[in-house]
Formats: structure tokens, sequence, C-alpha cells
């Protein structure tokens, strides 16, 4: 069985930009599930891949109908696939997603999308703290090579309590925790794609063992689970 990110993926959701309402998705349908099975099996043979590295304990796809409610935008469809990799919780933190698209707009991220107010706070009292080891992290050419720097959003100034004269301030202001790479239409659908995404998550590691440690702990050092 093949494991690759079937050609026709990226055909589909050109077609389906140019054509995105009910009717026309409805009369090709059997066409898009046909594709979404072998989309499925490309996810979960990624997420054995990763269970070689990691505890993934899910490997979830998403739906391609939009939620219109509260969007601007009121396409029925996503045009493209998405999916998320959970790790084994409370212990291991952080999360990886793998987004397919076509015009070279596919990508994977990792990281920390929306911390909740007690993670977020621990993650920021940590760098006030000492940022030495993420320091390292980001320095790291292997590392960095891969996944480059944080991307997400940020508060303009110092969140409340801290001192926007800081040095490690450019870490502490942040609200998500987030690494972003991105694949062109050939990358994509090449043979060693997924083994190249698996590489990519792999390399993630040390800041994601780095994250677990500081939220699982409190700021003496001691086990919070």
């Amino acid at each position: 069985m093949s494991h690759t990110i079937p050609n026709e993926t990226l055909t589909f959701f050109k077609k389906l930009a140019k054509n995105n309402n009910r009717d026309w998705f409805n009369e090709h349908k059997s066409e898009f599930k046909a594709i979404e099975v072998k989309v499925k099996n490309a996810y979960n043979h990624l997420g054995e891949l990763m269970n070689t590295h990691d505890q993934i304990e899910k490997v979830k796809i998403f739906r391609i109908y939009r939620d219109v409610r509260f969007s601007k935008n009121k396409q029925p469809y996503k045009i493209h696939f998405g999916g998320s990799f959970a790790r084994k919780k409370p212990e291991l933190r952080g999360g990886y997603y793998l987004h397919i698209q076509p015009n070279d707009e596919s990508f994977i991220a990792t990281g920390f999308w929306e911390p909740n107010k007690e993670d977020l706070f621990r993650i920021r009292k940590e760098f006030e703290m000492d940022d030495s080891e993420m320091r390292a992290i980001l320095n790291d050419k292997t590392f960095s090579d891969t996944w480059g720097n944080f991307v997400g959003d940020e508060l303009k100034t110092a969140p409340k309590g801290f001192d926007k004269e800081h040095p490690a301030i450019d870490l502490i202001r942040k609200k998500q925790f987030i690494f972003i790479k991105k694949y062109s239409d050939k990358e994509v659908l090449a043979d060693d794609f997924l083994d190249n995404v698996n590489d990519a998550f792999k390399k993630i590691r040390p800041y994601f063992d780095y994250m677990s440690d500081v939220l699982t702990t409190n700021l003496n050092g001691e086990s919070l689970l």
C-alpha cells in the first residue's frame, strides 16, 4: 500500500477553490471520498512513524466542512486537508499539525497554539527566571535549520506583572509558541515526503522535552504530576 499524498489531492482542491459550492461538491463527492481514504492512510502512516520516537495518542483528520456561522468567509468547504497528532497527556506537552494545500501552501506546525492561562504564566515565569535553555535550543544549528524561530501572536509590550526591560522580554511577551515549516507542491507529492515530515518532527524533541519539563513542574522544579 502506498503511503504518499496522491497527486489528485492537490488537483481536486484547485478545482474546489473555483467551485466552492454544495452542488459542485455533491457531484464530485465520490471523487473526494476516494482521495480522503488515501490521505487518511498517509496521515495514519505518519502517526506510526512518529510513534517510533514519540508517544502519539491520537491522529485526527479535520473535516472538509467549514463552520461558517461566525466567519465572513461563507464558502462551505475547506480547500485543504488538516490533521493533528496528539502526544500522550499529561506528561508529554505540545502538538503536531500537518496541512496539505495546493499552490505551495502546505506546511507542518508544532508547539503550543493556545496555551491556557496557567500554562502561559508558567512558561513566562520560566523565561523570566532563566531563558538560557530555550536560547540554546533556538540557537542549535540542527534545530534552527529545520524550524527557524518562533512564529505566532505576541503582545506589543510586557504582560502584566513582568518587566518590559527584562532581557528575555522577546520570549516573555509571546502568546503562542509555534514553529512552522513550509513545503512546495513538488515536495508534498514526493515519495519521501512523509519521511521528511517525520524527520522534521523528530528534530522538535529538544523543545518539547524542555517545555514538557517546565509545564509538569513548579518553579522549584518539583513535579506536579
